[in-house]
């Protein structure tokens, strides 16, 4: 018998997630994988991995997509919504965590804040710039301190005195790191005067202006660090929760956006297939030359036949599944 599921599709820079829930919204599965620079591989490798770990058959009624790569996803795999990231995380939160006005969320490359009233996005920033509000500086500054990132939180915690290590921008913390380091601290008080510092990064940045009520959500992958969790409690004078599902919470909320669309339009699902996953693709990039912007348009096309030097946009020839890019929109497909 075969069970009646909504998928969902994160693809991020660092990182690719997958999460099926039932007609009910409840959550039944989830993947995450390393993009490692390969969008089309890590969505068809993640593919396969539900697949094969599936406890019963799924029939899915429907997909939604989102994530920076969540266009070149959707196209792929044939998705019925699109949406970004502020959307899919809020859904999720306001969906599992009865009651949130704020969401945290940290991702290896970026981070967001998302402030709700009564389950509606009322303003949210994001920061793709500084590095220093990010996982990968934490990851970064961990090998640096020889600690394995599993273990960054609960040695943060064993801190007694706090560094108090500049976090205004990642070059300057890495220094004031270096220095301290060199100065004999402790590795736990360099490790949760990290955590302080990132956090104080994030709210001075993202929260600024903003009116930051609880119940507090903390999302994305740097969540799992407990140290960071203290750091946020701390600053907010708040409990902080962090979701069973934190790491996957963006594809759990563009699974819960396909089923919502599904229940209102009741319209049968553009999903491929399982069958994606074993699929050839491949892309081309071309420049425009229309007009003065030349733009550089990305090509999609399914199948392994060799495309050869390309000039031209107008001389791709294939099953071209998708294609964007361009200012104007000339080109777009999917």
């Amino acid at each position: 018998m075969s069970l009646n599921v909504y998928l969902g599709i994160d693809v991020g820079s660092v990182t690719t997630k997958l999460a099926l829930v039932d007609e009910k919204g409840k959550y039944i599965d989830s993947y995450m994988l390393k993009t490692a620079g390969k969008p089309v591989d890590a969505v068809q490798d993640g593919l396969r991995h539900v697949i094969n770990q599936a406890v019963s058959e799924y029939s899915v009624q429907g997909v939604g997509t989102t994530g920076s790569g969540r266009n070149l996803a959707g196209a792929l795999v044939g998705a019925d919504v699109v949406k970004n990231e502020i959307t899919a995380h809020a859904v999720a939160a306001s969906t599992n965590i009865p009651g949130v006005q704020t969401i945290l969320e940290i991702g290896g490359q970026d981070s967001k804040i998302i402030i709700l009233r009564d389950g509606i996005v009322t303003d949210f920033a994001m920061n793709t710039v500084c590095a220093a509000g990010t996982g990968s500086f934490l990851d970064h500054q961990a090998q640096r301190l020889n600690v394995p990132i599993e273990k960054f939180g609960e040695t943060a915690l064993k801190s007694d005195n706090p560094a108090r290590i500049a976090g205004r921008c990642g070059v300057f913390a890495e220094s004031d790191l270096i220095h301290k380091q060199q100065l004999g601290y402790p590795v736990e008080d360099l490790l949760y005067g990290l955590c302080q510092a990132l956090v104080r990064n994030y709210l001075s940045n993202l929260a600024l202006g903003k009116e930051l009520l609880p119940v507090f959500s903390f999302q994305g992958g740097v969540a799992s660090n407990t140290g960071m969790v203290k750091a946020f409690e701390e600053a907010l004078n708040e409990k902080v929760i962090v979701p069973e599902h934190h790491q996957t919470m963006g594809a759990i909320g563009a699974a819960l956006l396909a089923m919502e669309n599904h229940q209102y339009t009741e319209t049968p699902t553009k999903f491929k297939g399982w069958e994606v996953g074993n699929m050839n693709f491949q892309s081309v990039t071309c420049q425009c030359t229309g007009c003065s912007n030349n733009c550089e348009v990305i090509t999609i096309l399914e199948g392994s036949e060799p495309v050869g030097h390309v000039q031209k946009i107008g001389d791709i020839k294939g099953n071209i599944i998708a294609r964007w890019g361009g200012t104007c929109g000339r080109w777009d497909i999917g």
